[in-house]
């Protein structure tokens, strides 16, 4: 097993249709909600070198991309996913580490924030620095939100008026954070390959 983390481009354009299935068939195996995304929609983070693959040869092992809202104030990281064939090896960390610092040199003032239904997602922004907030705290874009309509749960982000529903809000702000909470397991080598 040789595991490489890399942003993407153009050259992994034929990863976005199993990207999306795979984040769709992760949302039922674990029975909570998650905005499903079309491969196109997908294809275009891909190209746009908005995304983070973790690749084994040919093999997709893990994936997640960023948004940005309101002129790039915001940054999201959306669709973490690891291939089950390839859990409980520590690759989600290492996707979020790069996604992380992909959003850094992408929108280096942004606030970054994401929401989940994941312990294990939100343990690893918590070694990132995020907090968790209200959704008060977050964008108020109305395209984020219009995101969620996929969401099995998104009646109840809708009877709440967009306040609370089931995922925790989380935020690192990078003007509130002034060295980021980083311990020696929580940054991996990203320059090294995993064997």
């Amino acid at each position: 097993m040789s595991i490489q983390i890399q942003t993407t481009d153009a050259a992994h354009a034929h990863y976005a249709q199993h990207v999306a299935k795979l984040l769709e068939d992760s949302a039922k195996q674990r029975g909570t909600g998650i905005a499903k995304r079309s491969g196109f929609y997908l294809l275009q983070k891909i190209a746009e070198g908005k995304a983070v693959i973790a690749l084994d040869g040919d093999v997709l092992v893990g994936f997640c991309y960023i948004e940005s809202w309101e002129h790039g104030k915001y940054v999201a990281h959306s669709g973490l996913v690891v291939n089950p064939d390839y859990r409980k090896l520590g690759i989600a960390k290492q996707i979020k580490q790069r996604v992380f610092d992909l959003s850094r040199e992408k929108y280096p003032d942004a606030k970054i924030f994401g929401i989940t239904t994941s312990l294990a997602t939100m343990r690893i922004n918590s070694e990132l620095g995020y907090k968790p907030v209200t959704f008060s705290e977050l964008t108020k874009d109305e395209a984020f939100w219009a995101g969620c309509q996929s969401c099995v749960n998104f009646d109840i982000l809708q009877r709440n008026n967009k306040t609370m529903c089931l995922c925790t809000g989380l935020l690192c702000d990078p003007q509130n954070t002034p060295t980021l909470k980083q311990s020696e397991n929580a940054k991996p080598k990203l320059d090294e390959v995993m064997s």
